[in-house]
């Protein structure tokens, strides 16, 4: 059942490569799916892999985020049903990489998203929208938290995990001030957390002691079967849900869908 005050849009952003955005955006909407929630996925990575995790071929990407962002195409019409109920994707060419260029002179350059989902009744029509950014502070990064409600950080649990968390927080703290004074930061996800290693250990309790309760208490395991999963085309909810990742994604996703209640609640 949607929302009647429209979709939540979250951001899932880190201007580092390789953290688990991609995957926690595929993980999130199926397990928010599984309980009720009707989920639209912005792929705006040049790189397209939530398309891929969600078994999207290259050639069934005829109108894109690419599209959306240059207002070529509305964003109702890039949308394409993906092989899980209740979640629906935009998906992503290669044609983004080079989008910053073409964005440099447009007017209004940091909202183009913003209002692509503006018109229409799209946020209407879902309980949440989450943008897959892609890994850089570029100018989809900030279209993307121009155009959301929140920021969702997957942090790998690694030695620069805060020193690059800092730099997303300046910019998030950049946008709010300037171009989206409503943004706020959902929370902290720490991912690829490797029990037998004292260093993850000591990155959890660094972010902890750093950000306090916006950090999730839900921690994302390193684990094989999560990476294996989108090389079927499929989340790793779908791949094998009783692997350890896909547990902690079912967790982190009630652990989400629990403080937006609580918050809703208020």
């Amino acid at each position: 059942m949607v929302s009647e005050t429209g979709a939540k849009v979250i951001a899932i952003a880190n201007q580092k490569g390789g953290v688990g955005k991609t995957t926690t955006a595929i993980n999130l909407a199926t397990a928010m799916a599984a309980v009720g929630k009707h989920v639209l996925i912005i792929d705006l990575d040049p790189q397209g892999n939530a398309s891929t995790g969600f078994g999207i071929d290259r050639e069934n990407r005829q109108v894109t985020s690419y599209d959306v962002v240059l207002g070529a195409a509305p964003a109702d019409e890039a949308i394409v049903e993906t092989n899980i109920p209740s979640v629906e994707l935009i998906a992503s060419t290669i044609d983004l990489s080079g989008v910053d260029l073409e964005l440099a002179d447009m007017p209004q350059r940091n909202f183009r998203l913003q209002r692509a989902l503006a018109n229409g009744h799209l946020r209407g029509s879902y309980d949440y929208i989450l943008i897959d950014c892609p890994p850089s502070l570029s100018l989809l990064t900030v279209n993307a938290l121009v155009a959301s409600d929140q920021v969702l950080v997957p942090l790998q649990c690694e030695f620069f995990a805060l020193e690059g968390l800092s730099l997303l927080l300046q910019t998030i703290e950049q946008v709010r001030s300037s171009l989206n004074p409503t943004l706020e930061i959902n929370g902290i996800v720490l991912t690829m957390y490797d029990g037998r290693n004292n260093l993850s250990a000591q990155v959890a309790e660094d972010v902890r002691n750093f950000l306090g309760d916006k950090v999730y208490n839900t921690v994302i395991p390193r684990n094989v079967r999560v990476s294996e999963a989108p090389s079927h085309g499929v989340p790793a909810l779908i791949y094998d849900h009783r692997c350890a990742g896909s547990q902690a994604y079912i967790d982190f996703a009630r652990e989400l869908l629990g403080r937006d209640s609580a918050l809703a609640a208020e």
